[in-house]
């Protein structure tokens, strides 16, 4: 079906995913190798099936081609899709006025309130085409647990048994605030400006890329992670950009809680814990997650340092 080069495509799946050409028209083409060996020969499949699942609710390439893997003869999986319209809103964000920051945060906060529609009836990874669901890793689950698992690595990284008791109080709190929340909903668990596309004229959001950590997971992962991302070095116009993304999904969602900012906070210690352990400490969403998870823990308060 793919009949013209490889081009790399820039994103959250750089080295992985590549501009093609089939039938004469441009198509994503998303190779499972790599780091995505791990996710076993079914992933294609997995996240066909999800694109699948969500088309028509949030913006998503049509898939139009998907291969399993083959790990016995060394032969990758394969995913093509439609090219979606649009830049990636990492490009276009940082010259954005207030004026625009107020569109393109309310358009993310009606499509994190889309995203939490959809209610799933427990925690859990999706395996197969079926996309049945297996229990989350405890990690996954459980703050305290995480920490646990993750306090080796970050030690390595020179966090002392100080800091470490510190976040650990941390995770226990955040934790016990999460526990509130008494349902599961699809997670897209890597929503940031890196996979997401805008049209840049009414910033409107074109397509929700890169699925592959997708399962069924808090009401609140995909806001604390998207927020961690929010603009920096422009005080008011952050503010403004953070206040129309709350309100636009607080409208939208089923179950609109007084303190959803805190709750994003606290779900997205998962990922600022598992970035600040990560063996490549110069990568940059290392870096910044490991100074955010610092000053936090020395605040004692998931808000700080932001």
């Amino acid at each position: 079906m793919v009949s013209g080069g490889l081009e790399p495509l820039p994103g959250g799946m750089s080295g992985e995913t590549f501009l093609s050409d089939a039938g004469g028209e441009p198509v994503v083409v998303r190779i499972y190798a790599g780091r995505s060996v791990a996710r076993g020969r079914d992933a294609p499949q997995v996240d066909a099936a999800v694109l699948g699942w969500v088309a028509g609710l949030v913006p998503v390439p049509r898939v139009l081609e998907v291969r399993p893997g083959d790990p016995e003869a060394d032969v990758p999986g394969l995913l093509v899709t439609e090219l979606l319209p649009g830049r990636l809103l990492s490009d276009v964000l940082p010259a954005l006025d207030e004026e625009s920051l107020v569109r393109v945060g309310h358009a993310l906060g009606t499509l994190l309130g889309r995203l939490a529609h959809v209610a799933l009836p427990h925690p859990g990874l999706f395996v197969g085409r079926e996309l049945r669901l297996d229990p989350l890793p405890e990690a996954w689950r459980d703050l305290p647990a995480l920490v646990t698992d993750a306090s080796q690595r970050l030690a390595a990284h020179g966090w002392s048994a100080a800091d470490l008791d510190g976040l650990d109080a941390l995770a226990v709190d955040a934790q016990a605030q999460l526990d509130t929340v008494g349902r599961s909903c699809l997670v897209h668990s890597d929503l940031n400006p890196k996979n997401v596309l805008v049209d840049p004229d009414s910033l409107e959001v074109t397509g929700l890329l890169d699925w592959e950590f997708a399962h069924s997971g808090s009401p609140y992962s995909d806001l604390g992670n998207l927020l961690r991302h929010e603009p920096s070095g422009r005080d008011a116009a952050g503010s403004t950009y953070l206040e129309a993304v709350l309100a636009a999904r607080e409208a939208f969602v089923p179950d609109p809680r007084p303190d959803a900012l805190e709750l994003a906070r606290c779900a997205d210690l998962v990922g600022l814990v598992d970035l600040a352990g990560r063996e490549d400490q110069d990568n940059p969403p290392s870096v910044k997650a490991a100074a955010l998870l610092r000053a936090q823990v020395a605040a004692g308060d998931v808000g700080a340092g932001r």
